[in-house]
């Protein structure tokens, strides 16, 4: 995800829902997706609208943050629909930054321990026999079944947990005081080996800080790095593009 420069024409559903409170463009993803602010301070909101998407689903995402509200601090859906081919999803929002504000990519340390302790609570607090989604290799093989024949055979599993999904960098929020404070972007939120999260947050350090935290991320998260799980995460993310 990034930062978009310049003006940006804003949709006609981000406008409605705006009712002419100031609008403001703040994410563009690979997906050719957009994330527009409304507002300003604790009362601002967010609408996410995006394009038709193989890997994305708004009504599905919508589905999780609702269900996931109970155990995280995650946003509070306020609304989600379709006009024409275009999906939208209408969020509160929640204090506090993205990791990825300049803010914080100035301040890597405070981030990446955040972020890697946001990731540990997420695994921890969110009960794996209650949910109802799945983020598996076999489920995300099964979306692409070439990638099957290219990669090696996947890893045992060291501990099932309810994953992100997309636990890169931008998608944990940190207070002022260098917290954790919540999460976005759950549409992948499933049931998977921790490592599936873990390698694609550790490798969007690289993306978003200057130098090497991977060492410093595993420190908060509590974990030695495990360089097969590592290695094969990332060949199925990187597949998955």
């Amino acid at each position: 995800m990034t930062i978009p420069v310049g003006e940006i024409p804003v949709p006609a559903v981000v406008l409605r829902i705006a009712a002419g409170r100031p609008v403001k463009a703040v994410w563009d993803n690979e997906a050719g997706g957009q994330t527009f602010q409304i507002g300003h301070g604790d009362g601002r909101e967010f609408v996410k609208v995006a394009p038709p998407h193989p890997s994305v689903n708004l009504h599905r995402e919508a589905v999780k943050l609702r269900w996931a509200a109970p155990y995280l601090t995650v946003p509070a859906v306020l609304g989600v629909g379709r006009e024409g081919a275009t999906e939208w999803l209408h969020t509160a929002g929640i204090t506090g930054r993205s990791a990825a504000d300049p803010h914080w990519i100035a301040r890597p340390q405070h981030a990446v321990r955040a972020i890697a302790a946001g990731l540990r609570a997420l695994h921890d607090r969110v009960p794996v026999d209650q949910c109802p989604f799945s983020w598996s290799v076999p489920d995300r093989l099964s979306a692409m079944p070439d990638a099957g024949r290219r990669l090696s055979a996947p890893p045992t599993i060291d501990r099932l947990v309810v994953c992100h999904g997309d636990a890169c960098a931008p998608n944990t929020l940190i207070s002022a005081d260098g917290s954790w404070c919540g999460h976005v972007d759950l549409g992948e939120l499933g049931v998977a080996d921790r490592w599936a999260d873990l390698a694609v947050a550790t490798l969007s350090l690289r993306w978003n800080y200057p130098g090497d935290w991977e060492a410093e991320f595993f420190d908060a998260y509590g974990v030695t790095p495990d360089p097969v799980r590592i290695d094969y995460y990332r060949a199925l993310w990187n597949a998955e593009d």
